[in-house]
């Protein structure tokens, strides 16, 4: 697919600050028509400021702003879109209550001979619009009806009728399924097809290869570089992105597994789950690695306690613990962090403060009343030790980066000194610096004696960090392998239930 040379946006030296943050300096950034453009950093990189100053919601300190070569000044976002500047974001932002033809026309209905609205005109016009973008959905439909990848189409759709000249993408995938995202990607290539200059963020990565021709990288709110995306791979992107190699990320030191301190035995739930057994040694780091139906989230979540299960047993230093008993697990030091962490892991409206102190309130609480002196102790404490990026620990959680808010959800672990922490997809949602923190916490604590089970999906990151891996197909474990002698080939076919050798399984 041709790209036009044409310049559509660009930015020079534009710096902007915060009180006690030097958010940009001297950032430089353009995007052409026709070009999807990656812009990716992590958390504090300086992107959003960047994006909002785009929109008109900041007002740079210093630099300009040029589109087709003209300077122009963005005083507000109706100032941006007069421009034909736009954004998607991940919470849909049009009228939920009303149709997508509404959506389309609202503020501008066309208009009868009498004055009175034009319906057939407007979803007329809404389902020719809809079509030339390739979106199959009744202009009558209201939005609040649609799915999240289908209002994210009605969105994308009505800044097309706006007459957008370039749309900015932040995280637009991150509520949308797999069929979702695809189809995604194909109206955006659409609109590389209507020569329109795109903005793509996203703290995944692969995305970023597949959708992107261009990417920008900036660490600490400073620009770092541009490179065509055939000219980069993932380790440089990482390695801009972080300022350190993808291997650096991995390199935590293990200790030498002492006594047995978890033993599960004949564990089953039909039809998930199976005669899964295994044993858990003090100061390891256990990998679970499996494709999605495989069982492995299901299995943690009964050796919690969260889930029954129909035979078998858990036992925590030689105790065992009851099925169904979340409260007994948690008394023998077992904590999990669950794979959806906003809906099971977090009390989202919640502070900072109440969350990491939630699974621990019985220590500070004699005759019922929380101390309130130590409950804030406790959490300032914890926001310090993991780095927790929070204005104040009275914070409400949701307002936190996803990486920020799953360092919460581990401090409720450690508040309560559990000893064997479940991390079920631990990195999942949260940019690559936050990863590396959660990594270096991981570190700490088989350093500090604790064991951990690291479920994940992500196969460089169960192979750099695991002693051993316990790989899972079908609700069976098909294989355990020591992490020397693992690599992705081997795990994959056992994950898939493909013969392999016998070298480097146990």
């Amino acid at each position: 697919m041709s790209q036009s040379s044409e310049q559509v946006m660009q930015v020079k030296s534009v710096s902007k600050r915060f009180p006690g943050v030097q958010a940009l300096d001297n950032v430089d950034f353009e995007v052409r028509g026709g070009e999807v453009h990656g812009l990716v950093g992590e958390n504090g990189a300086g992107k959003s400021t960047l994006i909002k100053i785009l929109m008109g919601v900041h007002q740079m300190d210093s630099g300009a702003m040029y589109i087709d070569g003209n300077q122009v000044h963005i005083h507000n976002p109706l100032d941006a879109r007069s421009m034909g500047l736009n954004a998607v974001y991940q919470d849909v932002v049009i009228a939920p209550e009303l149709s997508v033809g509404e959506n389309f026309f609202i503020g501008k209905m066309p208009t009868g001979p009498l004055g009175n609205i034009d319906w057939k005109n407007v979803f007329a016009r809404s389902a020719e619009t809809l079509h030339g973008l390739g979106i199959d959905i009744n202009p009558r439909a209201r939005i609040i009806d649609l799915s999240p990848g289908e209002q994210a189409m009605v969105t994308i759709a009505k800044i097309v009728r706006d007459e957008a000249r370039f749309v900015i993408f932040d995280e637009p995938t991150a509520r949308l399924t797999t069929e979702e995202t695809d189809k995604l990607f194909e109206l955006i290539g659409r609109l590389k097809e209507q020569n329109l200059g795109v903005i793509y963020i996203s703290h995944r990565l692969e995305e970023i290869f597949e959708i992107c021709d261009t990417v920008t990288v900036l660490r600490d709110g400073h620009y770092i570089g541009t490179h065509p995306i055939a000219e980069v791979d993932e380790d440089k992107l990482i390695s801009m992105m972080v300022g350190r190699n993808i291997e650096e990320m991995y390199d935590i030191e293990h200790v030498e597994p002492g006594d047995v301190v978890l033993d599960v035995s004949g564990l089953t739930r039909e039809p998930t789950f199976r005669d899964v057994s295994f044993e858990l040694r003090r100061g390891e780091v256990l990998g679970f690695f499996g494709l999605v139906g495989s069982g492995r989230t299901e299995v943690l979540r009964a050796i919690f306690g969260a889930d029954p299960y129909d035979a078998g047993e858990v036992r925590v230093l030689d105790r065992r613990i009851p099925a169904k008993r979340p409260t007994q697990a948690m008394a023998y030091g077992v904590g999990l962090v669950p794979e959806e962490r906003k809906l099971q892991g977090l009390a989202m409206p919640l502070s900072v403060k109440t969350n990491i102190n939630v699974a621990a309130y019985g220590d500070i609480s004699p005759f019922g009343v929380v101390q309130a002196r130590r409950e804030t102790e406790r959490s300032v404490r914890l926001v310090e030790e993991l780095n927790i990026r929070t204005p104040s620990v009275d914070q409400v959680i949701e307002n936190l980066s996803g990486g920020n808010q799953q360092k919460v959800a581990i401090a409720k672990w450690l508040c309560r000194d559990a000893d064997i922490l479940l991390l079920d997809e631990p990195t999942t949602g949260v940019d690559v610096g936050a990863k590396v923190e959660i990594y270096r916490l991981i570190e700490a604590l088989i350093q500090r004696g604790k064991t951990v089970v690291l479920c994940s999906s992500y196969l460089p990151e169960v192979i750099g960090l695991a002693d051993r891996i316990l790989v899972m197909a079908e609700g069976e474990i098909t294989g355990e392998v020591m992490s020397q002698d693992a690599d992705e080939e081997l795990l994959l076919r056992l994950a898939s239930k493909i013969q392999t050798d016998e070298v480097g399984m146990r």
